[in-house]
């Protein structure tokens, strides 16, 4: 905040922020026929979307006071944007800008009674974001004066012509030191006691309770060779403070965090031991390839690269530490424009080794699996340490922006040392300062709640360049790639760029390498985007750009991306150079799922790229299901509608290569790959503007999704619709999410951490339960039928938990992995040919599980379907049309089916394993069965290990894992959700729990409540009133259960979330509204739809002989049937008598695009809106006729439809969906608008 003062003495408190494009109504109305002279005729939003920078300058009542736009090279067309350098530099040698500190004003506007104020916020907050920006350029028609503004913080250093007609320019240039300077730095003395106690005093004052009022004079006093204190001060006033000390525990780094990729922070020693002492193996080639099968994942224990010569590490290091030491101080002696190492000398070579293409981030693509011989390999250093410690650290926040300025000064006092470390608690935000640093991965094992951040001295050089790449770079480029896993590939393309400047397929690439004193330090790799229409109707890109300002070759492809850790820092200039040098706006990325990543250098793979931090996922697009032959001609382009290789794209653009990501370090850990679990991962993944380093998934399998299930293994199990293998393939969790691969068996909440089935630990601050519900062995109950007893004479002794050992053929279907290894034992025993197969239970897993059986060639003769007595009147699919169908073809298939059954013995009660016979009591006689393989799905509950976890951390359980409306547990750090939970007692609300509503909204609700905690852009949550907090939340999605059922039919049915009950009952209730229904169940071509009162669909119910495009009936939930073209008025007139023909039309393709829901949105906003002084919206009409405030003689829907006719809201409606229509035309080709006709 800032207050600004007019001429005239009015004042007003401003702030900055990022230009947004709902600004751009205020900047034309700013704009005067003087700015258009000074920068020219400016369409706003292309400018806009190709900015570097836009700022936005607000008052308190968020009112526009200034816009200012700067870019990355010259306007009015003085130079090319990838070659202006050469001609700023002959205009005046003095002044070194780079494309690293220079950046170009294109337009600025300001309130005129504030104007020169304006000014000057907007510009020091530019040099404040940008640490590196030196210079800004102000380019203008010589002719031209800057007026009384700009003239206040531009000075004109020359004039350059234009490249497109015969006029000259005037160049003015504003300097960082004029408005916020680098900081001075050197040794503290006592004196400064004073001035930085408020500082430290600001922000904690544990430190001067510890050790006293004057601690930080001791701590200055107390300085020798290997503790040193130093301050940056303004005008002669200490603002800062930092001290170090050569003293590092390297045993206690070494066993804790993974410091290979810097020589372990010390100096080369002959006796090093770098890698494991043993000869290759198979196990070894084996590592290697799943190691290559990871493509676009970033867990450094994947893709750890193998140690490269000590000598060359020692030659970098010590050579770019003298000279990045001598050549930056004198440059910041004498120059306050900070560059640096004009004359530096050629170094002798450059080996990274290890350090090429670390990835920054403990962000992994595989799970870290828990098994002995996966654990890492610790090297053992031998020579001295190479590090120095920031012990404290404290600046003022005025000046924070400038905090890498101490490191210059602290790097001279140690010259032997080439690394700078810092460790912090792991829960505080990220700084500035180590915005700069690497942030190192923790081992699996590491229990240290500190993180660890290493900065090398190299890294201050100022003097790093991107340009093109050339055949003399090649040796450079194979140096710096030698370790890495696709260095053949990366090689290949450069020699293919180098030879003719396209692939192999005439794709125009280009190669562009990072250079720092003369020796390559990164490497790029991109194409022309070739696909973008398909990505622009797959992925929302257009979250992020305005895809109508980006000319085609402007999209380029992502291949390769490596650079030395050391200049991590520099990633995002890396982007921006490429996008400036490449002539781009925007780059994608793709990352394939691993089953189809394949070999080494599979035509899927890209290197593996440090860069995915700096890029944004972007979120996956529905997909229309087209009725390809009826709409002929009018269906989408291929282009739109081929069906490509799934993959999760990450993109970056101009407009956010100068805006960092909020780091989120806090450890939360989610038990289960539930969908619950999944949704919630989901959402915080797709948060573009942060980034989260510690998420980690602990499951039993690991992330689901992970194998292509063929179609078989899929129809075990009954969907949710919630996710499938496309789902996860277009997220890529694993490119986020660290997978710990186990069982949790406890739970420590004083220490803060789950405890593994083998002992290991995973620390956490917020833990995520989600394990569900799971099918569980069923207990028999021991009856000897030989007494010929029914049912009712079997004690009951409650609900009993199986202790026994469970048959190895026995099966209890909770995931893919469960139906995978039936699958296997299906095959591999020969049960299709003479197997007996029990399935037991009663819920629709049952069913599909039969129809899969029948499917793999299972006589139906072979399988007995045992359902045990009901536990409820309501069944699962609760459709008496739809259940009878289902059990004609049951006894036409020659299953034979068992009522009121309950599990008696296994064996007729001897040893069960493998099971051979199974014994059955019913109300009338018991029955025995011979048995191959028994298929149990008749009791889903939490499993034991989970419940005792909870119960032994004194969590409250009370059949399920309680919670609140916020999803807390009793403890404070451990949130709960989805089927495993219920909620308080004191809801009186036990009928209601998340298992009634939809699993992916549940997920994304606990994530959405949980970003609060993390996200300063979010309203900080209110507490409810108090009459309000004891009410739970009830969620809108739908409810959705399909598969394929015995017939076979495929079964869709999606309904509201509600308390179950019976069909019949249902139909009964005076306000249950209409039913449609169309079609026979048992011919295979039942519809149904129920309407509610509201004439909203409320449910649907798909039983079919066909496969039908459930994607799109799904979005039929919650329409008015007036949208769906009157369909009640149309099913009364007899005029449908297929719904599956109805909604395979052409004129309903609409109602199933993914952004209907947003042009709904915007039609209710029209109407609700007063689009005019004195008429009344539409809404107000009603309730005016609602309180009898209008008295009218016709009915109100035709008096409000009159009403809509004649006034501007019809004009306004239509001009909205054709607009709409227009837009998504790419979808939608089979809709007219005006002017296609």
């Amino acid at each position: 905040m800032s207050v600004l003062t007019s001429p005239r003495g009015k004042t007003e408190v401003v702030h900055c922020r990022r230009t947004e494009l709902q600004d751009i109504y205020c900047i034309k109305n700013l704009t005067r026929k003087f700015t258009q002279k000074l920068f020219g005729r400016l369409n706003i939003i292309y400018l806009l979307e190709k900015a570097n920078l836009a700022v936005t300058l607000c008052n308190d009542k968020e009112e526009i006071m200034a816009q200012a736009t700067f870019v990355d090279f010259p306007n009015w067309n003085i130079a090319r944007q990838d070659n202006w350098v050469s001609v700023f530099r002959e205009l005046d040698s003095e002044i070194p800008c780079t494309p690293l500190n220079t950046l170009f004003m294109h337009l600025f506007v300001a309130v005129d009674e504030y104007s020169v104020g304006c000014c000057k916020e907007i510009i020091r907050t530019v040099f404040k974001a940008v640490p590196d920006l030196h210079f800004i350029f102000l380019i203008v028609p010589s002719y031209m004066s800057l007026g009384s503004t700009l003239i206040t913080v531009f000075n004109q250093v020359g004039s350059v012509p234009c490249l497109t007609f015969d006029e000259d320019f005037a160049v003015h240039i504003c300097h960082r030191h004029s408005h916020y300077p680098q900081l001075h730095v050197r040794e503290a003395r006592v004196e400064d006691h004073d001035h930085l106690m408020p500082i430290f005093m600001r922000y904690d004052t544990v430190l001067k309770e510890t050790y006293g009022e004057y601690f930080l004079a001791e701590l200055i006093e107390a300085q020798d060779k290997e503790n040193h204190a130093v301050v940056c001060e303004v005008e002669g006033i200490a603002v800062g403070f930092m001290s170090v000390c050569s003293r590092v525990n390297m045993q206690l780094l070494h066993e804790c965090f993974d410091l290979g990729p810097f020589h372990g922070l010390c100096h080369p020693h002959p006796d090093d031991v770098l890698q494991p002492l043993r000869e290759p193996s198979v196990h070894g080639s084996t590592d290697a390839e799943l190691r290559s099968s990871s493509q676009g994942s970033q867990k450094t224990t994947e893709e750890h690269l193998k140690s490269a010569s000590p000598d060359g590490v020692e030659s970098i290091q010590g050579k770019l530490a003298e000279e990045a030491v001598t050549e930056e101080l004198l440059s910041t002696s004498q120059s306050n424009y900070g560059s640096d190492m004009e004359d530096i000398e050629k170094l002798s070579r450059i080996s990274v080794g290890e350090e090429v293409e670390y990835e920054v981030s403990s962000k992994s693509s595989a799970s870290v699996l828990l098994q002995e011989e996966i654990r890492n390999f610790r090297p053992t250093y031998r020579g001295a340490s190479a590090a120095f410690c920031i012990q404290l650290f404290c600046i003022d926040e005025k000046y924070e922006a400038r905090s890498l300025d101490f490191m210059n000064f602290v790097f001279s006092l140690f010259p032997d040392k080439d690394f700078c470390i810092i460790s912090l608690p792991h829960l505080t935000p990220e700084f500035v300062l180590i915005q700069n640093f690497v942030r190192m991965v923790p081992f699996n094992n590491c229990t240290l709640e500190q993180d660890l951040y290493v900065f090398h001295r190299a890294g201050l050089l100022k003097s790093i360049s991107i340009r093109l790449a050339t055949v003399l770079d090649t040796p450079g480029v194979e140096n710096l790639v030698s370790t890495l896993m696709l260095n053949k590939s990366i090689l290949d393309d450069l020699n293919q760029y180098n030879t003719a400047r396209k692939d192999t397929d005439g794709t125009p690439m280009q190669a562009f390498v990072a250079e720092v004193a003369e020796q390559i330090v990164g490497i790029a790799v991109v194409r022309n985007e070739m696909d973008i229409e398909y990505i622009r109707s797959h992925y929302n890109i257009e979250d992020f750009i305005y895809f109508s300002h980006h000319q085609r070759e402007e999209h380029g492809h992502l291949n390769h991306f490596a650079l030395n850790p050391i200049f991590r820092h520099y990633t995002r200039f890396f982007l921006k150079e490429i996008l400036r040098l490449g002539f781009k706006s925007c780059l994608y990325y793709p990352v394939y799922p691993h089953c189809r990543s394949g070999k080494l250098q599979s035509p899927y793979a890209h290197s593996l790229t440090s860069a995915l931090h700096y890029l944004v996922p972007v979120r996956p697009r529905r997909q229309i299901v087209y009725p390809l032959e009826k709409l002929g001609i009018n269906a989408p382009s291929k282009e739109v509608s081929k069906d490509l290789l799934n993959y999760a794209l990450n993109h970056t653009n101009r407009k956010l290569m100068l805006e960092p990501k909020i780091t989120v370090n806090a450890k939360i850990v989610v038990v289960g790959a539930s969908n619950v679990g999944i949704s919630f991962l989901e959402t915080l993944v797709f948060c573009p503007h942060l980034k989260f380093n510690n998420l980690t998934l602990i499951s039993t399998h690991g992330l689901p999704g992970k194998k292509l299930l063929a179609t078989e293994q899929r129809r075990f199990l009954a969907s949710d619709h919630c996710f499938n293998d496309k789902d996860y393939a277009l997220m890529s969790l694993c490119s986020w999410v660290n997978v710990v691969v186990g069982r949790m068996t406890g739970i420590d909440r004083a220490a803060k951490h789950v405890v593994m089935s083998q002992g290991e630990i995973v620390l956490y601050d917020h833990l995520i339960l989600c394990t569900g519900q799971q099918y569980q062995v069923p207990c028999p109950s021991g009856a000897d039928i030989s007494q010929h007893l029914t049912s009712r004479e079997v004690p009951r002794s409650g609900q009993q938990r199986y202790n026994d050992i469970v048959p190895h053929n026995h099966f209890t279907l909770n995931d893919e992995e469960d139906c995978c290894k039936a699958l296997a034992w299906i095959k591999n025993n020969s049960i299709t040919v003479d197997g007996n197969v029990i399935v037991y239970g009663n819920t629709i897993d049952t069913y599909t599980t039969v129809e899969t059986l029948l499917n793999l060639g299972v006589r139906g003769c072979c399988i007995h379907f045992v359902h045990p007595p009901p536990t409820s009147t309501i069944t699962c699919i609760n459709n008496y049309s739809v259940e009878s169908a289902v059990a004609d073809a049951l006894i036409t298939a020659g299953v034979t089916i068992y009522r009121d059954a309950l599990l008696a013995q296994w064996n007729d009660g001897q040893y069960p394993d493998p099971i051979r016979c199974a014994s059955f009591t019913t109300p009338t006689k018991p029955f025995r069965l011979q048995c191959s393989m028994f298929f149990s799905f008749c009791e889903k509950n939490v499993d034991y290990e989970t419940f005792k976890a909870f119960n032994d951390a004194c969590l409250v359980y009370d059949g399920r894992l309680v919670i609140d409306t916020n999803f807390h547990t009793n403890d404070v750090a451990i949130r709960a959700a989805g089927s495993l939970t219920k909620f308080s007692n004191r809801y009186y609300s036990n009928e209601w729990t998340h298992s009634n509503f939809n699993s992916k909204e549940i997920g994304f609700q606990l994530a959405a409540a949980m970003l609060s905690l993390f996200d300063p852009t979010l309203e900080p949550v209110t507490e409810p009133p108090a009459d309000l907090d004891r009410l739970i939340p009830m969620y809108k999605g739908a409810k959705i259960q399909g598969g394929i059922l015995p017939g076979p039919y495929h079964y869709l049915h999606i309904a509201k979330p509600a308390i179950p009950t019976p069909l019949e009952v249902q139909m009964a209730k005076p306000d249950f509204g209409l039913e449609i229904v169309t079609g026979n169940a048992k011919n295979g071509n039942y519809f149904r739809i129920h309407i509610n009162k509201y004439k909203m669909v409320e449910t649907i119910t798909c039983l079919s002989k066909e496969t039908f495009p459930a994607s799109n009936y799904i979005r039929l939930f919650g329409q008015h049937e007036q949208v769906l073209n009157n369909l009640c008025a149309r099913y009364e007139d007899a005029l449908i008598t297929d719904l599956y023909s109805y909604f395979m039309e052409p004129w309903c393709m609409a109602l199933f695009h993914d952004r209907f829901i947003d042009l709904r949105r915007e039609l209710r906003q029209i109407l609700t809106s007063k689009e005019e002084e004195d008429l009344p919206s539409i809404e107000q009409i009603a309730h005016q006729i609602e309180d009898e405030e209008i008295n009218t003689r016709e009915k109100p829907q035709k008096y409000l439809q009159r009403v809509f006719q004649e006034t501007i809201y019809k004009a306004l409606v239509e001009k909205s969906i054709l607009d709409y229509l227009h837009y998504n035309h790419y979808h939608l080709p089979m809709y007219a608008w005006p002017g296609i006709i």
